[in-house]
């Protein structure tokens, strides 16, 4: 077995999500979520079979972003994996949806920061065995610092 690292580079103002699921319908399921989640979302979303033709499926509604999906599932190179490229919205308003569909198995990651991904390569396949998410801490909280993380949450509309 040989582990590897995959950096996936993240375009300014997206998010990535990344998980696992199970069966050839899951590119068309996600791609009902994602587009009735909010009118001005803007995603492309990418499959990789793991049977049959193996290959990497994609759907969405924006040309860069289907592309930015497909190529970093096609390079994660592992069965049963998606990769979903957002605009115009947050993880956070598409995750519970995503989770509860029937072929998603889990949520690996949902980020806009630096991103490795930890691939295991065996002589069947790849397989994701985790991810680097960002930076590490580089402190505690200071009173400065909540009022800096509440501040955020309002700009962004998600506290009074």
């Amino acid at each position: 077995m040989e582990i590897k690292t995959i950096k996936i580079d993240i375009a300014e103002g997206s998010n990535i999500i990344i998980g696992q699921s199970h069966f050839v319908k899951t590119v068309e399921d996600l791609y009902e979520i994602l587009v009735g989640s909010s009118p001005s979302l803007k995603f492309g979303v990418a499959f990789s079979e793991a049977s049959g033709p193996c290959l990497t499926r994609y759907e969405g509604n924006d040309e860069v972003l289907m592309k930015l999906a497909y190529e970093t599932s096609f390079s994660l190179s592992c069965g049963h994996t998606f990769v979903i490229f957002l605009k115009d919205g947050f993880p956070i308003n598409v995750l519970n949806a995503l989770k509860n569909c029937q072929e998603v198995c889990h949520i690996i990651c949902a980020t806009a920061n630096p991103l490795q991904v930890i691939i295991a390569e065996t002589e069947q396949g790849n397989g994701i065995l985790g991810v680097i998410d960002g930076s590490r801490p580089k402190g505690i909280e200071q009173e400065e610092d909540k009022k800096a993380r509440k501040e955020l949450l309002r700009k962004f509309r998600y506290k009074l």
